[in-house]
C-alpha cells in the first residue's frame, strides 16, 4: 500500500496584532495554499478585537466559498510584549489604530516579525523618523516590510499606467504648474458603508484624527502611491531629492450627534472627542485635506474628502487624470459613469481626429494582448476604455491581491527594489503634508 505523501508545511504563520480597523480581516478574505490556517491574535480586550472576530467567523461561514481560520486569541493589557515573546508566527498583520501603529511596526521589526501593514504606517513627521529607522532595521534583520496598497490593483487604474508608458499615444507627461498640475488625484470617502455585505459600525477613535491620522495622513496615501506608481514606474524615488511639498491645507467635515450614533453604535460622543463637538452639538472631524507637491520636477496635486454617506446607489469614488503631452488619461467614477471608474483618452497634441484614433486604436490593441476583452469606444469627443466584468473584482478583493504579492516577495526574500525607497517617498509626501497644513514649515532634507 503506497501512503499518501505528507502535505508540505505551511511557511507562512500569520499574526494579527490589535485589529482595530476591518482591513485587517480582508487579508483573511480568502485562504492562501502556503499561509497557515491557524492565525494568532493578540489585542487588548474589547469591541474592535470582537469586531474583528465577527468578521472572521463571517468568512468561516458564508455559505459560497468559507474559509477555515482557526483565530488563537490573547487579550490582555500586555498583548505587544506577548506577541513580541511567544513569536507564535512569521508575518504580523497591522491594521488599526494609527496612534500606535509606527510603534507596533517598530517593535514588530526589532522582534524578527515579518510586517504587512495597512496605510497609513505613519501620520506625522516624528512617526515618519521612526519609520525610516524600522526599514533600515528590516535589511538588517532580512525581513520584509510592506503596506497594503489596494488600489494598484483596480482595473483602470492599472489601464491608465499602462497608457501612459505607450509615448506614441501619451507622449510625455507634461511638467505642470502649480495652478495647473499635469497630474491630479481626488478621492471620496464615507464614514458609513457596507463591508462584507454588512452595515460597518466605525470604532469610536476612528473620528479623532490623533488617532486615525487626517485626510492626506490616512487615505491620502493611497493616492500619493499612485501619482509615484504610475508616473514613475519601477523608479526608486529619493525622498531627500525628488520631493517638495509646496502647500496643503485641512478641513472637516461635520457630522450630526444621530450620524455619529448610526455609524458608531453609540448613545453619545467618549471624552477624547469632546473638544470636537460644535456648540450646536455636532462633531467636526478633520478629515479633508489637499496637497501639492512636486515630484522629480511635475507638479502633483491630491485631494482627499470625507462625506457621511453617499448618494443613492452610490459608493466611495476616485479621481485621476495624467496630462501627456500627446493625450489626457482620466479616470471619473461620478453619477454618469454610474459610480463605475471610467478611463477615458483625450487629444493633447496636433494629431487630426483620425491620427489619434489610429494611436488609440493600436495602443488598445497593445492593451488587450494582456488584458483579454478591453476595447474602446468613442464617447463625447474622447474615448473610453470598456472593460469586461471580469476585470471589476471590487475593492475587497484587492487586500487578498496585495497580500498574494506579499507571500510571493516572503518566498522571493525580497521586494522589488524600488518598493522601499518610494515607499519612504510616499510616507516623506504625506507627513510633509501634514506640517504644512498645521502651519508648520516644510523640512528639506
Amino acid at each position: 500500500m503506497t501512503l499518501p505523501a505528507p502535505a508540505a508545511p505551511f511557511t507562512v504563520h500569520l499574526i494579527t496584532l490589535d485589529p482595530g480597523h476591518f482591513h485587517a480581516s480582508l487579508v483573511q478574505k480568502f485562504m492562501y495554499p502556503d499561509v497557515s490556517p491557524i492565525v494568532h491574535v493578540y489585542a487588548p480586550p474589547g469591541p474592535d478585537l470582537q469586531e474583528h472576530l465577527k468578521r472572521i467567523e463571517s468568512f468561516n461561514s458564508r455559505a459560497d466559498d468559507p474559509t477555515h481560520w482557526q483565530e488563537e486569541v490573547y487579550a490582555k493589557p500586555d498583548f505587544l510584549e506577548r506577541m513580541v515573546r511567544d513569536k507564535a508566527g512569521n508575518a504580523v498583520v497591522i491594521a488599526g489604530n494609527n496612534a500606535r501603529k509606527t510603534e507596533y511596526i517598530d517593535r514588530s521589526i526589532r522582534a524578527g516579525f515579518n510586517v504587512l501593514a495597512d496605510k497609513p504606517m505613519a501620520i506625522t513627521p516624528t512617526e515618519f523618523d521612526l519609520l525610516r529607522e524600522a526599514f533600515k532595521r528590516a535589511a538588517a534583520e532580512k525581513v520584509l516590510l510592506y503596506d497594503i496598497m489596494t488600489e494598484r490593483h483596480e482595473i483602470t487604474t492599472i489601464l491608465q499606467r499602462e497608457l501612459a508608458r505607450m509615448p506614441e499615444l501619451f507622449g510625455t507627461l507634461e511638467r505642470g504648474t502649480p495652478d495647473e498640475p499635469a497630474v491630479e488625484m481626488e478621492s471620496v470617502h464615507h464614514f458609513l458603508k457596507e463591508v462584507a455585505g454588512k452595515p460597518l459600525i466605525r470604532p469610536a477613535w476612528s473620528f479623532d484624527v490623533r488617532q486615525q491620522g487626517e485626510a492626506i495622513p490616512d487615505v491620502g496615501t493611497h493616492l500619493v502611491d499612485l501619482v509615484q506608481w504610475e508616473c514613475f514606474p519601477e523608479k526608486a524615488l529619493d525622498w531627500r531629492k525628488d520631493i517638495r511639498v509646496s502647500a496643503a491645507r485641512r478641513w472637516a467635515t461635520r457630522l450630526t450627534r444621530e450620524q455619529f450614533q448610526r455609524v458608531t453604535g453609540l448613545a453619545d460622543y467618549p471624552a477624547f472627542l469632546k473638544q470636537q463637538v460644535t456648540p450646536d452639538g455636532a462633531l467636526d472631524i478633520f478629515e479633508n485635506g489637499e496637497a501639492s507637491y512636486t515630484v522629480r520636477g511635475i507638479h502633483a496635486k491630491v485631494t482627499a474628502l470625507w462625506r457621511f454617506e453617499p448618494p443613492a446607489g452610490g459608493k466611495d469614488t476616485h479621481y485621476s487624470r495624467l496630462r501627456g503631452t500627446r493625450a489626457t488619461l482620466t479616470i471619473q467614477q461620478g453619477a454618469p459613469e454610474n459610480s463605475q471608474p471610467t478611463l477615458r483618452i483625450e487629444s493633447h497634441g496636433s494629431a487630426t481626429l483620425a491620427e489619434f484614433e489610429r494611436k488609440v486604436r493600436a495602443a488598445v490593441t497593445k492593451l488587450s494582448a494582456k488584458y483579454p476583452g478591453v476595447d474602446v469606444k468613442s464617447k463625447d469627443e474622447s474615448w473610453e476604455i470598456v472593460v469586461p466584468e471580469k476585470y471589476n473584482v471590487g475593492h475587497e478583493a484587492h487586500f487578498s491581491q496585495v497580500t498574494e504579492d506579499y507571500l510571493h516577495y516572503l518566498e522571493e526574500g525580497k521586494l522589488p527594489e524600488w518598493e522601499v525607497p518610494d515607499m519612504l517617498a510616499k510616507y516623506y509626501t504625506t507627513t510633509q503634508a501634514y506640517r504644512l497644513s498645521h502651519g508648520q514649515k516644510a523640512t528639506g532634507r
